[in-house]
């Protein structure tokens, strides 16, 4: 069987040389149609549109990367697809990257080091423009793939203190203290921290909590309850549970997450436990749910958007070879006081 003269024999895939003959122009010319289209007469660029259409052409983008040593991919890593707040992350960077028509290689690294190395290494295959990354630290694996790359790099949704870390985000030390303080300011004394997933923010969101109870003399270990498990409703209402009997006298408690704070909240109204009169509740993050449970839920309001959007433009300038004047964005935090606390 004669295998089609459009077919590269290596792929089966339609090459750009097939594209060209049936328009009646050189490679080249077919090229500058597609990747620099005012290079070339609105004639024979309608007539490479028409062939490209009419043998259903597709660019090896992996290809073209790997002769010209750069690609129009953005790598964005991520810990979750299924959260919110990433969700909302990835929206403000999709319209940036859509605007410098760049394309998005998304890789969800399940709060995993392993899993952010062994995507990270596929990912470079791709020769990528720029790199986004979720958090400050990473393994040193990782940080030897970044290094060696030498593709710019952004972290979001915390401040890095090194100069040469590009970051777009906002304190979360500060964000977890702020919280604490207002239950402290409330009169609150028995204040406890409820963390899950253990990842770098809300670790640092659980300092924060710790700095603030520290300097008010309310320190307290059995106040702290942290579990590695997935966050949840259902884990915020069972860590309620698994509070209350540790330190029964507790007056309110600092959930590391909204979804935490939900199923907090949910325990309570289970065991007739009246929220805030007996036991005042506040999350972090100010998921679109919170401002309509009932109580609605005091909680800090974070720009996940706004993190995504001015990180990608972060990145974009310095792709394009625009020297940023900050390194460091701090796009800050609000508190949200509602009824629960």
């Amino acid at each position: 069987m004669t295998k089609s003269p459009n077919k590269s024999r290596a792929s089966g895939r339609t090459t750009l040389t097939a594209v060209a003959a049936h328009a009646g122009v050189s490679a080249m010319t077919a090229s500058r149609a597609l990747n620099q289209p005012e290079l070339v007469s609105d004639e024979v660029r309608l007539r490479v549109e028409q062939a490209v259409a009419a043998l259903g052409y597709v660019p090896n983008r992996a290809a073209r990367a790997l002769a010209s040593r750069h690609s129009n991919v953005i790598v964005v890593l991520v810990p979750s697809l299924s959260n919110f707040v990433f969700n909302a992350v990835i929206d403000g960077i999709q319209q940036v990257v859509d605007a410098a028509n760049y394309q998005l290689l998304i890789g969800n690294t399940r709060y995993s080091d392993a899993e952010e190395e062994k995507l990270l290494k596929i990912y470079l295959e791709s020769n990528p423009m720029g790199i986004l990354l979720s958090g400050l630290t990473h393994s040193p694996r990782v940080e030897q793939l970044l290094a060696s790359s030498g593709v710019p790099v952004v972290s979001m949704m915390d401040l890095s203190s090194d100069p040469q870390q590009l970051s777009v985000g906002f304190s979360q030390h500060e964000a977890g203290r702020t919280m604490t303080r207002y239950l402290i300011d409330k009169g609150h004394k028995r204040i406890g921290f409820i963390g899950a997933q253990l990842d770098e923010r809300t670790l640092t969101r659980a300092a924060g909590y710790r700095s603030a109870m520290v300097e008010a003399g309310l320190a307290d270990e059995r106040l702290e309850l942290m579990v590695p498990d997935a966050s949840s409703i259902g884990l915020g209402a069972e860590l309620l549970g698994r509070m209350l009997a540790q330190v029964p006298d507790c007056d309110a408690i600092f959930c590391c997450n909204d979804d935490l704070a939900h199923g907090a909240i949910y325990q309570c109204q289970r065991r007739g436990i009246a929220v805030p009169e007996q036991l005042a509740i506040c999350g972090f993050n100010d998921l679109p749910a919170s401002a309509w449970m009932i109580p609605s839920v005091t909680t800090i309001s974070t720009p996940r958007y706004r993190v995504g959007f001015e990180a990608a433009t972060l990145l974009r300038n310095v792709i394009e070879g625009r020297q940023p004047q900050v390194g460091h964005i701090d796009l800050g935090f609000t508190l949200m006081p509602r009824e629960s606390a």
